[in-house]
C-alpha cells in the first residue's frame, strides 16, 4: 500500500471539505477539519517509514 499517496489524498479531501464546511455551515468546524491535513500527512509518512523498516 502506498501510504504517502493515501495520506496526500486524505489531506486533500480534508482541505476541500473544510472549505465547504467553512462556507456552508460553520466557520469554526471548517477550521477544525482543515487542521487535520497536516496530521494526516505526518501519519501517512510514519506509516510509510514503518512499512519500509519491515
Amino acid at each position: 500500500m502506498d501510504w504517502k499517496k493515501l495520506g496526500f489524498g486524505a489531506s486533500l479531501v480534508s482541505i476541500l471539505g473544510s472549505i465547504a464546511i467553512y462556507f456552508a455551515h460553520d466557520e469554526n468546524l471548517g477550521i477544525f477539519v482543515g487542521l487535520w491535513a497536516s496530521a494526516l500527512i505526518l501519519l501517512s509518512d510514519r506509516m510509510a517509514e514503518m512499512q519500509t523498516a519491515e
